[in-house]
Order: structure tokens, then C-alpha cells, then sequence
């Protein structure tokens, strides 16, 4: 089974390779970069939306350069205050070869209001390389592992990310 990522970063690549691993065999994942069309900071709706958009640009990649896919999956990060305080989350969709698209997201965790001016002039990753003097926490552990003492790694919200929006595709009889 191949499965498409619209992304060259390694952590959210392991993320989405752990989550299929669960539920099938035989996985070849490729990482590809495309664009989301969103800002670098993706804020509240955009968040999906740039998820939503690489996805659609990642089958347009396939299809002018004649790869084939079982999945295309993408996975977009922002932060939202659409539930009254800032966190920072993860967006997954993830479309089969028949067209059947699925959304899920991470867990989220808060913001410091003191940061969030600052991460919407730049992007929370370059934040929290600064605040935790790290170099581009967002493609290892992220800066995650830091707010939790190592506990939760990017790689573990993009994972279970990718099981959210999998649940679709996995339970298709009841959709």
C-alpha cells in the first residue's frame, strides 16, 4: 500500500507511517513537499484549510508526474482560539484513491498569550526553537516534548492525528 505525504518533514512523515502501521500491511510512505496555500502561521480556519489544500495540491503532483497512491495525507499545524484560548494543533485529511476524505486533529495544548503576537508574525516553531534554544524542534520531537518533560513528542500528536481522521477509513460500513 502507498501512501502519499504532502510533506518532506520527518516527524509528521514517522507520524503518519506509525498511525497506517496499526491498521495495514505492507506500507511504502513517500514524503513529498507541496504547498498549502495558507500563511506560514496558519491561524483558526486555516488550519484545515491548508491541510484540505496540500492535499489537493499533492494529487495534482501525483497525477502530472504519474504516481500512484492508496492514500494522500497531509497534516497542517496552527494554533486556534476558537475555543476561547490559544493552543496549537495538528489538522490531518486524508483521502483515498477513490476519492473519500477524512478529517482528524491532534490533541491541542495552550499557548502563552505572552507568544502569540510573536508566532503570528513568524510560526510557533520558530518560537519555541527560541524559547527552548533548539534548531527546528518542529521536524524531531518538537517543542512538545519540552512542555511536557519528554512525555509527548510531535511525533506522538501527529500519530494519533492520523488515527483520528483514519477512523473513517477504517470503519467505512458505518459512513
Amino acid at each position: 500500500m502507498k501512501v502519499l505525504v504532502a510533506t518532506n518533514n520527518p516527524g509528521k512523515i514517522e507520524g503518519a507511517k506509525q498511525a497506517f502501521q496499526k491498521y495495514f500491511n505492507n506500507i511504502q510512505i513517500e514524503g513529498i513537499s507541496v504547498s498549502s496555500d495558507v500563511g506560514d502561521q496558519p491561524i483558526n480556519e486555516e488550519i484545515l484549510q491548508g491541510a484540505k489544500n496540500r492535499v489537493k495540491n499533492l494529487k495534482e503532483y501525483a497525477i502530472n508526474n504519474n504516481i500512484e497512491a492508496d492514500f494522500y495525507v497531509s497534516s497542517e499545524a496552527g494554533i486556534t482560539d476558537l475555543l476561547g484560548e490559544w493552543i496549537a494543533i495538528n489538522a490531518i485529511v486524508i483521502e483515498d484513491s477513490e476519492g473519500l476524505q477524512s478529517v482528524g486533529t491532534s490533541q491541542g495544548f495552550p499557548i502563552p498569550d505572552k507568544y502569540i503576537d510573536e508566532i503570528k508574525e513568524t510560526e510557533l516553531g520558530k518560537v519555541m526553537d527560541k524559547i527552548f534554544s533548539g534548531k527546528e524542534l518542529g521536524k524531531g520531537k518538537g517543542g512538545i516534548s519540552y512542555l511536557t518533560k519528554d512525555e509527548v513528542s510531535r511525533i506522538d500528536l501527529t500519530r494519533n492525528a492520523f488515527i483520528m481522521a483514519l477512523t473513517k477509513h477504517i470503519n467505512g460500513e458505518i459512513w
